[in-house]
């Protein structure tokens, strides 16, 4: 999109990868210089898009929300729908911002609740703790990329693509809520989300809020080292639906 800015999910918006997983929380110094490379100010209105089904999307709005800035939102349909409505696009890329042209946006760290792993198993034992990968992941009957196949123990499935129609826009708020109060979330109830690495699973987390069951004040915890963690620890794993 003209004006937009690119920022790397493996290199800006992730420390390297170890036993906190494949894509740690970034380190809030390096997170804040690239927001402020990217023209992010305290009181800017960060819109954040992808060309996929949105996830990465969905990180970028968590990580903003983590580091304080709540003037943040994802584009539905992301570059597809853009496309799609027929409205412009560029190859230019702008040049990052220095000096008084760079933004000013200030990270605190720690706005959104984070899981361990140990929180992530108390959480799957007395709330509700939702694997948002592929159900044939969650179950244990292939495993792509990390070493182990399965899920934590107690944790249900919900697959980030259930949230998202066939045109790639997501459900609405009544149709999220009802998917989700199926799997036993509510606002009653402590919930939380992890994935392969802790990227799909904070689509799940931005979904919950969509649908009303959490809140802006209270929103769901993310297990940001998510399976990939869980497997570096050589924790108990659990298969089967």
């Amino acid at each position: 999109m003209p004006g937009a800015v690119y920022v790397d999910l493996d290199t800006e918006l992730s420390a390297p990868p170890g036993v906190g997983g494949r894509h740690p929380l970034p380190d809030p110094e390096q997170l804040q210089a690239v927001l402020r490379r990217a023209g992010v100010r305290k009181d800017s209105q960060v819109v954040a898009y992808d060309a996929g089904d949105g996830s990465v999307a969905a990180r970028v709005w968590w990580l903003l929300r983590w580091a304080g800035h709540s003037e943040v939102a994802v584009l539905d349909g992301g570059f597809a729908a853009w496309e799609a409505a027929g409205l412009p696009v560029t190859a230019e890329e702008p040049a990052p911002l220095t000096g008084e042209a760079a933004g000013d946006v200030v990270v605190r760290p720690g706005q959104m609740p984070v899981l361990d792993a140990e929180e992530a198993a108390a959480l799957a034992r007395e709330g509700v703790l939702l694997d948002a990968r592929a159900a044939a992941r969650y179950r244990g009957e292939t495993e792509p990329v990390d070493p182990k196949a399965g899920h934590i123990p107690g944790a249900l499935n919900a697959p980030m693509t259930g949230h998202v129609g066939a045109d790639g826009r997501w459900l609405g708020a009544a149709e999220l809520a009802e998917r989700f109060a199926g799997l036993g979330a509510s606002g009653d109830v402590a919930v939380g989300a992890y994935c392969g690495s802790g990227v799909t699973a904070s689509s799940v987390v931005m979904a919950l809020e969509v649908a009303g069951i959490t809140s802006a004040e209270k929103p769901a915890a993310l297990y940001a080292g998510s399976w990939s963690n869980w497997c570096a620890l050589d924790r108990e794993v659990a298969t089967g639906g």
